[in-house]
């Protein structure tokens, strides 16, 4: 029986480095080399420059969320991929990003090396969080006002760039999805149809980033489909996406792997298989999509063609955080409900981003969830980070009135990832300028450039290790 899509998968087999993963390091020639025949080859056999549309134009959407090694598409693929289309007759090449919160995408470009790449290949780099928006609606569910467990917000703003290139024009244009092979503390994988999340603009994002993730992910597909999906997978991230540093080699593995496909749901399916992950018990945000119907007949796995041995591939791989944390943070769960995808997962990465990368001080407490126990929450002393608006609304007053306004500190919605950052910079000391590895006036003019052309990204104060942010 004819299988609904078929999967490329292309084993590098130039070796990787040799060096610990806390030195993050280019590809060796060798292996930069490999990776362009490699993309070439993938190309070639979905169709090559037969895949372009009538517009003869490229648009390019690499994993570009943070400048961190490893969390990132790497720049040799972006680059690989950016010379075949060179080569094959793209008229125009748009290389398109919107960053994690807590960042800007015009810094991030600059630090993984995008924008030197775009420079000299004459590709048109566009800052998705710069650009003008026009209003959209999440689908899969209605409101929590209308039923229990619905979306807190219903509304978002997605860039005109894309609704303007691939949505209303997308029978004219090439869109090509470039996510690192990756999986998540959050979602289980974040791969192809993750990777679409750029698209709400960084405040809308904030919201129901708790058990709903999963459904507004899937909304976003049903918006927006890529044309090809290329993963790259020259190492491959477990423990969460955006792997501690001083963690590396526990959570950076050489899978030396790409992979391509025409269908976004095969792609990333044949992505969680590489690390013996499944969209039924591991990624609902594939399941829930799979059932929407937006793999065009793929449901499962048994329903994708895989073109290349990935037999070896044996291993059940952790897709939660590393189990380390600094001893001296208490860390207070809600025992009715304390969510993963949000106020779980997010503050306690960005924990181990700064203890253990940037030595970061400890001694405090994060509440996290709703139902705690009263007496707990009556023991604590010192300072407090409470994260999430079910913690706030539960201990948020009785916190202040115990411990004084000075002392406690908050970040609302589910995952306000910026409001995190400049409490536990605070907290723990540390300097947020650190996390972006540049001098720091180039830093500033970046970020004038981006905020005189529109920027809607929400940074950290730069001074929040010495001054609290309310």
């Amino acid at each position: 029986m004819q299988k609904a899509a078929s999967v490329t998968v292309k084993r590098l087999q130039t070796p990787h480095q040799t060096e610990s993963f806390g030195q993050f390091k280019p590809l060796s020639p060798a292996m930069k080399d490999e990776v362009f025949s490699a993309v070439s080859d993938i190309f070639e056999a979905a169709g090559g420059k037969n895949l372009l549309k009538s517009s003869g134009d490229v648009y390019l959407k690499p994993n570009g969320i943070d400048s961190k090694p490893y969390c990132y598409t790497r720049s040799e693929l972006v680059e690989a991929v950016i010379c075949y289309w060179k080569e094959n007759g793209a008229r125009n090449i748009y290389l398109f990003e919107n960053c994690t919160q807590s960042n800007f995408t015009r810094m991030v470009f600059a630090l993984t090396g995008y924008s030197d790449i775009c420079r000299r290949y004459g590709v048109r780099e566009v800052y998705l969080d710069e650009e003008k928006s026009v209003p959209y609606k999440f689908t899969g569910k209605a409101s929590e006002s209308e039923e229990e467990g619905g979306y807190a917000e219903t509304s978002f703003n997605i860039p005109r760039f894309v609704t303007e290139n691939l949505i209303e024009r997308a029978d004219e244009n090439l869109y090509i999805n470039l996510p690192k092979l990756k999986t998540h503390s959050m979602a289980g994988v974040t791969l192809g149809v993750k990777n679409q999340w750029a698209f709400p603009q960084p405040g809308d994002r904030r919201a129901d980033h708790n058990y709903n993730l999963a459904s507004k992910l899937s909304d976003m597909l049903g918006y927006i489909a890529p044309d090809f999906t290329l993963i790259e997978g020259i190492e491959a991230t477990i423990h969460g996406h955006y792997p501690v540093t001083a963690f590396a080699d526990k959570c950076v593995l050489p899978f030396r792997v790409l992979i391509g496909s025409t269908n976004v749901v095969a792609a990333d399916l044949v992505g969680a298989r590489l690390f013996g992950l499944t969209a039924q018990r591991d990624a609902e945000h594939l399941k829930i999509v799979c059932e929407r119907g937006y793999g065009n007949g793929v449901k499962s796995l048994d329903d994708v063609e895989i073109i290349g041995d990935i037999s070896d591939f044996m291993e059940r791989y952790n897709w939660d955080l590393y189990p380390q944390f600094p001893e001296d943070v208490t860390i207070l769960k809600g025992g009715t409900r304390c969510c993963k995808e949000g106020c779980q997962n997010n503050p306690l990465t960005l924990l181990q981003c700064l203890a253990y990368d940037y030595n970061g001080k400890g001694g405090f407490t994060i509440v996290m969830g709703k139902g705690h126990d009263c007496d707990v929450i009556n023991a604590i002393t010192g300072r407090v980070f409470v994260v999430g608006h079910c913690a706030i609304k539960e201990v948020g007053d009785k916190l202040v009135s115990k411990l004084g306004s000075k002392n406690v500190y908050f970040s609302g919605y589910c995952n306000d990832l910026c409001a995190s950052t400049n409490a536990l910079c605070h907290l723990m000391n540390v300097n947020p300028l650190l996390m972006a590895p540049m001098p720091f006036l180039k830093s500033i003019k970046l970020l004038l450039q981006a905020k005189f052309r529109g920027s809607q990204a929400r940074i950290p104060f730069f001074f929040a290790h010495k001054s609290k942010v309310v």
